[in-house]
């Protein structure tokens, strides 16, 4: 589908995933702001937060983690498997139990292990088995409502947990700076919807030059998390191929790889995601293995992100490359709700 024919946009995408992407700066807003309203119970100021989740309800905590790093006065770690690790019984750990569907099989595990441990829990699903499992439990739940897919969901499954650091007091405050960083993506997402022609819409001219190419998404610091955000919604929203890299690591090895096969690399592009705030010599590190990339005869682009705070940068970068993963899935004439794939490997496993 030819990208400036937005009012044709529903003859592809079925269910209205654009409208979901529209959705997400005041999807954040609400996420962080109704959090101040769900009960605590007795949990205390833990030394760690683990919180278990997979795809699109995981996302949220590797956000969470690489922006509250500077800051947090205690680690934050994504745990996408099955087995809680020893030392979260050692520790002071909250274990935090993040499904969208609250039927999550890995996620569901965890929680039974940590409360099999005595461990404290927090659950934060739309309903599910994980919901009522906490309600019988005792176990403080964090219900909100959302009727779409979990990566449609990035806003609620990271505000909510901004919100809960900042509960916990783990956290400075963060009313304001999420109140300017929704502000400026308001701002921002002026120029990326379906409505802005392709020669004054950024988004829509990147996603047709990526058509027919594999995706590689390098990006480092606050932004690194970000990459994978972009990787996963190419995955499931354009059904198609893409990686992500992080800088400086894969200056230790990816960049060996230009070599060799001539054919393979003239058909990935490679985006650099850069922030005014990300570390100056990764800047340079992203200049210089762009510059490898482009002699390999790879094509590779960069994108700035700068605002107001490590917050507006990301949260640009999210909504910037969601927009790009529908207008990819468009361009491929790719429903970008259905994940058929992955629901066909959900029923065999249950098999």
């Amino acid at each position: 589908m030819h990208l400036d024919t937005f009012t044709e946009f529903h003859q592809i995408d079925t269910l209205n995933m654009l409208a979901e992407i529209d959705g997400l700066p005041q999807q954040l807003a609400k996420a962080y702001s109704n959090s101040s309203h769900y009960d605590l119970k007795n949990i205390k100021k833990p030394g760690i937060v683990l919180v278990a989740g997979m795809g699109g309800s995981a996302i949220g905590a590797d956000l969470l983690s690489a922006y509250c790093s500077p800051f947090c006065t205690v680690p934050v770690i994504s745990l996408r498997e099955y087995i809680v690790p020893a030392w979260a019984e050692k520790q002071n750990t909250l274990v935090v139990t993040s499904s969208h569907s609250g039927n999550t099989e890995e996620t569901l595990a965890v929680f039974d292990q940590a409360f099999k441990a005595g461990l404290p829990i927090l659950t934060i699903a739309t309903g599910g088995e994980i919901s009522r499992k906490a309600k019988e439990s005792a176990i403080p739940i964090w219900e909100f409502e959302h009727h779409g897919q979990p990566r449609a969901a990035v806003g609620f499954s990271f505000g909510i947990l901004l919100a809960l650091l900042e509960r916990l007091d783990l956290i400075p405050p963060q009313q304001q700076l999420v109140e300017q960083a929704v502000e400026e993506i308001e701002k921002k997402q002026q120029t990326y919807t379906a409505s802005i022609p392709i020669v004054k819409n950024p988004v829509k001219r990147l996603a047709g030059q990526a058509v027919g190419r594999q995706v590689a998404v390098f990006a480092s610091d606050h932004l690194a998390p970000v990459a994978r955000r972009w990787k996963t919604q190419i995955n499931e929203l354009a059904k198609a191929w893409a990686q992500f890299e992080f800088l400086p690591e894969a200056d230790h090895n990816t960049l060996a790889g230009v070599e060799n096969d001539a054919s393979i690399l003239e058909k990935t592009m490679v985006l650099f995601l850069k922030g005014g705030q990300t570390h100056p010599r990764n800047l340079l590190r992203a200049d210089l293995t762009k510059q490898e990339m482009m002699v390999a005869g790879m094509a590779v682009d960069s994108l700035d992100f700068k605002g107001v705070s490590r917050l507006a940068e990301m949260w640009d970068a999210i909504l910037f490359g969601d927009y790009f993963a529908y207008y990819l899935a468009l361009a491929y004439d790719a429903d970008p709700t259905p994940i058929e794939a992955l629901s066909n490997l959900k029923q065999n496993m249950k098999k």
